[in-house]
């Protein structure tokens, strides 16, 4: 095989690797399939640059996602700008595919944050009611070992904030893939740059519109929290309160379909309304949640009692009829399962930041592939 073929084989299965997520460091990615090519030895020179791999996962992007590529794109820089503004005070600089352009299916927004007290970061966030992870990981390079703190914010896209000490605020940080000084951004600089590429863009209107809009997953713990304290009743819910109930249920339902995420939803804030209106739990449930559920998940919620009347055969012909007419009509049927065996005293069940938290990833789409 000719050199410069040889490089582009082992470019373009390195990319399909880190694009499928099957890998997610340049250098094993290449490595790997350099290996599986060759068969054996190969020459560095034949094995391609980060760049060039960085490259070819963009055209698989534009091949696989279309336009919705670079509509997400404009959302993950407003995302961007609104989680920088909110962390002003820690000169928060934007870094990353979502700066460059270069994302693609599952890409998060890495942003780096300057404090000396990493808690001073999650009590800014705590303040804002966002959810995140915060973790510490060890890295050795050439002998040197170092810890990097990074935060994982919770929103409409996965966001990765780096936390460095106030002293490297203007250190120039290197490209682990072109090996050059990264390309990052102010919030003045991010500013300027969605105005110069979106010159239709109300800028402003959009963030306070993204500001004001409440993110669906918090709006889920807000309803799901309360049902704590609400309980079944003895005869029919044996296992205690209404949010052990739900957890059960998502459970058994992510265990029949765990990638569905409409039917999951409805299995997790099926009885939310009884911490509202527990005479018409339904109705309920369907006016708070209006507008932040598809319709698919709708009707699961709406119809979910009218399960037990098909199951125990009490239902009349016609009212069966239009439901079996619905697409969605066999797992209504399997969410009303769920719902009769999800009443166990004292089994194991997820907790509620668990349950959000996979929704969460399956509308990222980070398992879609």
């Amino acid at each position: 095989m000719k050199p410069n073929k040889l490089r582009r084989q082992i470019c373009y299965e390195a990319a399909r690797a880190m694009y499928f997520r099957h890998e997610s460091e340049y250098y094993r990615a290449k490595h790997k399939a350099a290996r599986r090519i060759c068969k054996g030895w190969i020459k560095p020179a034949d094995l391609p640059s980060n760049s060039e791999i960085r490259d070819e996962i963009q055209a698989l992007a534009r091949l696989f996602e279309g336009s919705s590529r670079t509509d997400n794109l404009l959302q993950m820089r407003l995302v961007a700008l609104r989680v920088m503004q909110l962390l002003e005070r820690f000169s928060p600089k934007l870094i990353g595919s979502t700066l460059t352009g270069h994302i693609r299916h599952g890409s998060d927004i890495d942003i780096h944050v300057f404090s000396d007290s990493v808690e001073a970061i999650t009590l800014a966030l705590d303040q804002q009611m966002l959810f995140y992870d915060v973790e510490r990981k060890r890295v050795r390079k050439e002998n040197v070992e170092q810890v990097f703190t990074h935060i994982h914010l919770k929103d409409l896209f996965p966001i990765e904030l780096t936390c460095y000490g106030t002293k490297l605020s203007s250190h120039c940080f290197k490209s682990s893939i072109t090996g050059k000084p990264i390309e990052r951004a102010t919030i003045a600089q991010l500013r300027h740059l969605l105005l110069r590429e979106y010159p239709e863009l109300e800028l402003d209107s959009a963030v306070q519109q993204m500001d004001e809009a409440p993110d669906r997953f918090q709006l889920y713990a807000a309803l799901l929290l309360p049902l704590e304290n609400v309980k079944g009743h003895q005869k029919f819910h044996p296992e205690g309160d209404v949010l052990y109930h739900s957890l059960q249920v998502f459970d058994l339902a992510r265990d029949e379909l765990p990638y569905d995420e409409d039917f999951l939803l409805a299995a997790l804030l099926h009885d939310i309304g009884k911490g509202i209106d527990p005479d018409d739990h339904v109705q309920a449930a369907l006016e708070a949640l209006e507008g932040f559920v598809s319709q698919r998940t709708a009707w699961l919620i709406e119809h979910h009692m009218e399960v037990h009347r098909i199951l125990d055969g009490s239902i009349g012909i016609r009212a069966h009829r239009r439901l079996r007419e619905n697409e969605s009509y066999e797992e209504l049927l399997l969410l009303g399962q769920c719902d009769r065996e999800g009443r166990v005293p004292g089994v194991r069940a997820s907790e509620l930041e668990e349950a959000i938290e996979y929704i969460r990833q399956l509308s990222y789409g980070l398992d879609n592939f």
